[in-house]
């Protein structure tokens, strides 16, 4: 195995540990939450703050050590423009919308297939849990660790490969990390996104910011626009719930005609002048077929696997 095989084989391993980690805690936890009071792990306020920790705190020391043996790249720096950070929280949008209607698509056929209805566990945890606590957890922290983590680490180490190849394993890397079929698809399109905005702009802010007005749009923003379209359809509703879906509606319509048209338009190759110091004559081979990423996969599709059977 060639050395630049080795150097994604080590960093499919690390991230495979932090997979690893993030269990490992949370079968701790349960288990002592199960036996000082199994009411508690039932209590979805308390599973999404136990999610946080094990996804993000508990296992994020042990990565950093082992992510730091490997030499790091400084990236350029451009602030963008207002209105081209407007076209990225459009393009950010639409591959969420796109993405999930996809991933609802593939569950959908593959709960008809099988004769069950394959759950999202996200979308349950959201919906059960404390609004406050989602807005602090997942749609503030969560995105914030996982920029970091998925983000400017890794491509902080991989952009000596090029722009393209740390798009490409980002996108891989959190696809896959969020173990689940619902969410694969568009965690893999925004992930790629993300990637991209960070290695054009230098700065790890503007897609922490693009992933804050995601999980915003996702989760927060979704129970009010769900509650508010049940409400109309029974007849129920108030002003505020027909102003609310309307201005929903303006987004959406807005984001996907700007978004659409943006990523129609987009020359991708272009980086500040950023030259790949390593060029790589079989990338996606390289990247993806060593060992250490194809135990990262086959751990994850394992996990997806498991939560669908």
């Amino acid at each position: 195995m060639n050395s630049n095989k080795k150097f994604f084989s080590n960093i499919g391993f690390n991230y495979m540990i932090f997979g690893i980690l993030a269990l490992i805690f949370q079968i701790i936890l349960v288990n002592i939450l199960n036996i000082t009071d199994p009411n508690l792990i039932t209590d979805f306020n308390i599973m999404t703050i136990l999610v946080a920790l094990c996804n993000y705190l508990l296992p994020f020391p042990i990565f950093i050590y082992l992510m730091k043996k490997i030499p790091t790249y400084e990236l350029e720096s451009e602030k963008p423009r207002p209105l081209r950070f407007v076209k990225y929280i459009a393009i950010t949008l639409t591959l969420m919308w796109l993405g999930n209607l996809f991933g609802l698509a593939i569950t959908a056929l593959l709960g008809v297939a099988m004769n069950a209805e394959i759950s999202n566990p996200v979308t349950e945890l959201i919906n059960s849990s404390n609004i406050l606590l989602n807005l602090f957890l997942i749609s503030i922290i969560g995105p914030i660790f996982e920029e970091i983590i998925f983000r400017k680490i890794l491509i902080d180490r991989t952009i000596k490969y090029g722009a393209k190849v740390s798009i490409i394993i980002s996108a891989v890397i959190f696809g896959f990390i969020h173990g689940n079929l619902n969410q694969f698809f568009y965690a893999f399109l925004i992930g790629g996104f993300f990637a991209y905005v960070y290695i054009k702009t230098g700065s790890i802010k503007y897609s922490i910011i693009l992933h804050i007005i995601t999980n915003i749009m996702g989760s927060i923003v979704s129970i009010f626009i769900v509650s508010s379209a049940d409400a109309i359809t029974h007849g129920s509703f108030t002003a505020f719930d027909l102003v609310g879906v309307a201005i929903y509606l303006i987004i959406v319509l807005g984001s996907l005609f700007i978004g659409i048209y943006s990523l129609t338009t987009y020359n991708t190759a272009r980086f500040n002048g950023r030259k790949t110091k390593i060029a790589l004559k079989n990338p996606i081979k390289t990247i993806l077929l060593n060992p250490g990423m194809i135990l990262f996969m086959l751990f994850y599709i394992f996990e997806i696997l498991y939560q669908i059977l």
